[in-house]
């Protein structure tokens, strides 16, 4: 039983290391524990029981016990959870200005959004507001990259973006497989209000599909539902629920126990993000596209929700760690001149 001030030097020491914060030097034996994180979901920690002992390291597939209590027990709600290790939303690299009609939207760029095109391009792009069933506001972003084109890719981003940084990506990604673009910012990302969750990012894909329907009058069968990252989790349960022309799985995770541990079997009442369990109810074409060397979201992942589709078609396994992957693939697109042409029947069903 420890005495009260080794108690609180226990709690001082847990909340150091969620801080990311240097561990306290060894004095005379103590226990030092320092956890340095090695990618999503994945910590590693050190031991060290003495002076004189070597350092050994404690896993339980790479999480340790007093981590795993503290990131799924306080609280014990999966929202929760993703919000501590899934949402790292930047600060916002936009504005969006509205005029006194209260009807049209002007986007405003900082020098980080790092756009990379002429304001002729620029005008292309369409901003607007719309809300949430659970009352935030979200910004969306619809790219209009060629008049003439047959489909719209409803994209979900990553977790580490916003809509700023992204809109010069989706300049290029729009002309080069000749469709427009819609996009938006997850609740607590750029312009939108409230913060990311689990039920919000639900909520907000919902939103976004609604808006694009309405205001644009693209019908579901001209809409591509692309997700990358985390972006597969809403992209996954909006397809589990309205059919679209396909689905584009960029990185995919199964669910996040099984990111954080990967010999995870089940999907446990309080896991998030279970992709897995929803992959089977998607109806339309879906496209995995994963890189094999991937160090965030493993291969393995991406293997499972194929493993798992009613309707795949020909993945796209690209041997390059996620951060080459962009520049691997734009020779296949550029080729194909439509990203759901690299298999046949992703057209045809």
């Amino acid at each position: 039983m420890l005495t009260k001030p080794r108690a609180r030097k226990k709690r001082k020491e847990r909340k150091r290391q969620l801080l990311r914060l240097p561990a306290p030097e060894d004095e005379g034996g103590q226990r030092i524990v320092t956890v340095v994180p090695r990618r999503i979901f994945t910590l590693n920690v050190t031991v060290l029981t003495n002076k004189t002992q070597k350092p050994r390291l404690l896993r339980m597939n790479h999480l340790s016990f007093s981590e795993l209590c503290c990131l799924f027990c306080c609280p014990p709600c999966p929202s929760k959870i993703a919000s501590k290790l899934a949402f790292l939303p930047p600060e916002p690299t936009y504005s969006l200005m509205c005029d006194e009609s209260g009807s049209r939207w002007t986007l405003h760029l900082s020098e980080r959004a790092d756009w990379q095109y002429s304001s002729r391009e620029k005008d292309a792009i369409e901003c607007f507001m719309t809300r949430t069933s659970r009352g935030n506001r979200i910004a969306c972003m619809f790219v209009r990259c060629s008049p003439n084109a047959r489909y719209t890719l409803l994209f979900s981003h990553g977790n580490a973006v916003d809509l700023g940084q992204m809109s010069s990506f989706y300049i290029g990604l729009g002309s080069r497989i000749n469709c427009n673009i819609f996009s938006y910012d997850y609740s607590g990302y750029g312009a939108s209000s409230g913060k990311p969750s689990e039920k919000n990012l639900y909520a907000d894909v919902e939103a976004a599909w609604h808006a694009l329907r309405s205001r644009y009058g693209i019908r579901p069968e001209n809409v591509i539902v692309y997700g990358q990252s985390i972006g597969t989790v809403p992209s996954v349960d909006l397809a589990s629920r309205y059919e679209s022309a396909a689905v584009v799985l960029h990185s995919p995770l199964t669910s996040g126990m099984r990111v954080a541990f990967p010999d995870t079997k089940k999907t446990y009442c309080f896991d998030a993000f279970p992709n897995i369990d929803k992959i089977s109810k998607v109806t339309s074409p879906v496209l995995v596209i994963h890189g094999t060397e991937d160090e965030v979201i493993d291969f393995s992942h991406g293997l499972a929700l194929y493993e798992r589709c009613q309707r795949p078609v020909e993945p796209l396994w690209v041997e390059e760690p996620d951060t080459m992957m962009w520049s691997c693939m734009d020779s296949t697109w550029r080729d194909s001149n439509s990203l759901w042409l690299m298999s046949s029947s992703i057209c045809s069903g």
